[in-house]
């Protein structure tokens, strides 16, 4: 199994994941176009994506959702809650109810050959939940888009052989930054984001002979810098595994899981 990430901040999200017979992207937070300009630098296409599976409603992560499916005819995996709230979009045109999958949390599906698996998070959304794919034994944990992890979240990550974990915002940026209060209170809040501490911390907890490779994602541009996001959490990791932080607007590496 093979992943990167096409687009990633909170401007706007967009993952990959795959292996010979079966392509998913994660979110589609950006234009179709730049979805397409993202997937051809992995040698693929538009219509090579089998499906695609939605975290939550927010506009950084479906915004060319409705414009890609309908291009390509796409199946889109989500809770109930979530695509009900997507239904109701005008912004996202008219979505083929067809194309509607709802999915049940923690509850295993298949995308072609991939197993897939939701679980929830908390966030200010409708049914918000982060997924783990799996390829055989080799296992891919997301998780963004979260005020706060628990042990329950720390169970479903584990063992991961690729972790993509976000690390929004340095606390002190945010506090200081210009933002209004209500904002940086939501940031802040329980549905609110992981600072650059809060994603040390999970990977610490993560870490295991399975691991291979860290991306950090979901950062924001005025409230985060990425060499910071990094030497956050290299602190706490050492060089016990990789860790790199994920482009904000063009497609990172393409990780291939059984290396």
């Amino acid at each position: 199994m093979k992943f990167g990430t096409i687009a990633s901040g909170s401007s706007g999200n967009c993952l990959y994941a795959g292996n010979e017979e079966t392509h998913i992207l994660i979110d589609a937070g950006i234009s179709c176009k730049r979805i397409c300009e993202g997937l051809k630098s992995f040698a693929l296409e538009g219509k090579d994506i089998q499906g695609i599976l939605i975290t939550h409603e927010h506009a950084d992560h479906i915004s060319g959702l409705g414009v890609l499916s309908r291009k390509f005819h796409v199946p889109i995996y989500a809770t109930e809650g979530t695509l009900r709230q997507i239904s109701e979009m005008e912004t996202l045109g008219k979505i083929d109810s067809d194309l509607f999958q709802p999915i049940e949390v923690g509850r295993e599906f298949k995308v072609g050959n991939l197993s897939v698996e939701s679980f929830s998070i908390s966030h200010d959304a409708a049914d918000p939940v982060s997924f783990l794919v799996r390829d055989g034994e080799k296992k891919l944990g997301m998780v963004t888009d979260l005020g706060y992890y628990d042990e329950a979240i720390v169970e479903r990550l584990k063992d991961s052989n690729l972790l993509y974990v976000e690390a929004n915002h340095d606390v002190h940026m945010l506090q200081a930054g210009p933002y209004p209060y209500y904002l940086k209170r939501r940031i802040l809040g329980e549905k609110g984001h992981l600072c650059n501490e809060k994603a040390a911390q999970l990977v610490t907890e993560l870490m295991n002979d399975r691991l291979k490779q860290v991306i950090l994602g979901h950062l924001s541009k005025e409230n985060n810098y990425p060499d910071l996001a990094l030497a956050t959490v290299k602190n706490e990791v050492e060089d016990s595994v990789k860790v790199e932080v994920a482009p904000r607007s063009y497609a990172g590496h393409l990780f291939d899981l059984a290396l």
